[in-house]
């Protein structure tokens, strides 16, 4: 089919504590370098091939040194539907792309989706004459202005997707969902407290705190400190995630080589609404990334009225004896007691799994006695889906 042109419309040195994590109460809400208000402008499209259930497009992205930018993506619907749909962006990591598959598992579950190529990359990973910046190290952190980075292109691209699907007259823009894989979770740690038109937000392996603890800091550590500063003060996602308001899951693996468990949880704890889900030596990749069964279903929750997740509650440790609480509207049908007596790295720690006991709606574990030491608990309902505790740490 020939294309065509229309607007949608419808009629270092790790700086600790240099930079405030999230405005607090009464403080104004950052923005960032960002335009929302202009992003959230539906951007002109082009439609390269309609088809069904997936079609291919490119949409309209920031100007990059002073040339406009394209955006290819694919975009995917259910092949039967009734009224209107929810819709879910797919933002993905580093070497990714935009992945038809990925689109074709949220129209599988009655969702319009949409999966972006953020590398200035179009179909079969061509580069594009007019794309954004490349996801490569120097355009992630080697750039001395704010427009030529990486993050700054990323960020509001995908906000323009939102902006896209919000305008399509098959879609409610009030149930409107994101999720991303390790740089792509990363960016929806910022979208989410930078957009409040997504109702739900799911980040896999993608944190804040990168700067403090993950792969990067040796990069960080060779920035020189103008640069360093730039960069944290605009694209460190501890600057928005706590602006946050919708419920947001977390899900990433003990091990995970970029993003540990302690800039892990530093970012978790500044949203209010969240659950986690940790698993014991996740993979690392874009389908390990959207293959977890939790993801559906606590997006399902929010945008189709599905049934919630359980939730671990009111964790209590007397010595090495622990005791919570769950919620669950599903039969609950194990629970587990996660420990590792490893220090150092958290990607070469190994970890032991014991069951934990169940009763009624209490758990209850006994903790091995070497320390120090780090534990979680997890219960895992009769849809196989599994949530977790905070991981806490103990020195004696």
């Amino acid at each position: 089919m020939p294309s065509r042109t229309f607007m949608i419309r419808f009629c270092v040195v790790a700086l600790v504590g240099l930079f405030p994590a999230a405005p607090g109460a009464g403080e104004k809400f950052n923005t960032g370098p960002w335009d929302l208000k202009a992003l959230r402008t539906a951007p002109k499209v082009e439609v390269i091939e309609e088809g069904k259930p997936v079609s291919s497009l490119y949409y309209e992205g920031l100007p990059y040194r002073g040339k406009p930018t394209r955006v290819f993506a694919y975009l995917a619907r259910p092949e039967k539907s009734e009224g209107k749909l929810p819709a879910m962006v797919l933002v993905h990591g580093g070497g990714g792309t935009a992945f038809k598959e990925w689109a074709e598992l949220w129209a599988k579950r009655g969702y319009v989706a949409l999966a972006m190529d953020l590398a200035g990359h179009g179909a079969s990973r061509k580069r594009l004459p007019d794309g954004a910046p490349d996801q490569d190290e120097a355009s992630r952190f080697g750039r001395d202005k704010v427009e030529d980075f990486w993050s700054y292109h990323a960020v509001a691209d995908v906000i323009r997707g939102v902006s896209l699907v919000a305008n399509l007259p098959e879609v409610d823009p009030q149930r409107i969902g994101i999720t991303g894989i390790s740089w792509g979770g990363y960016l929806t740690s910022m979208i989410a407290g930078l957009d409040d038109r997504l109702k739900v937000a799911v980040p896999v392996y993608g944190c804040g705190f990168i700067h403090e603890n993950s792969v990067w800091i040796p990069t960080f550590k060779k920035m020189p400190e103008a640069r360093y500063k730039l960069w944290v003060e605009n694209f460190e996602p501890s600057r928005y995630v706590g602006q946050a308001k919708m419920p947001v899951l977390f899900v990433n693996g003990t091990n995970d080589f970029a993003y540990p468990l302690d800039s892990y949880q530093k970012t978790y704890r500044q949203v209010k609404d969240r659950a986690l889900c940790v698993t014991v030596a996740m993979p690392h990749g874009h389908p390990q990334g959207w293959a977890p069964v939790e993801i559906g279903l606590f997006v399902d929750r929010y945008l189709k009225k599905g049934v919630p997740l359980p939730r671990i509650e009111n964790v209590k440790r007397d010595g090495n004896k622990i005791e919570a609480s769950f919620a669950s509207e599903t039969p609950v049908t194990k629970a587990a007691l996660h420990t590792t007596t490893d220090t150092g790295p958290w990607k070469n720690r190994k970890w032991s799994t014991t069951p934990a006991t169940v009763k009624g709606e209490s758990l209850r574990a006994e903790l091995p006695p070497q320390r120090p030491l780090v534990y979680f608990l997890t219960v895992t309902d009769d849809r196989k889906a599994t949530v977790s505790s905070e991981h806490e740490e103990l020195s004696k």
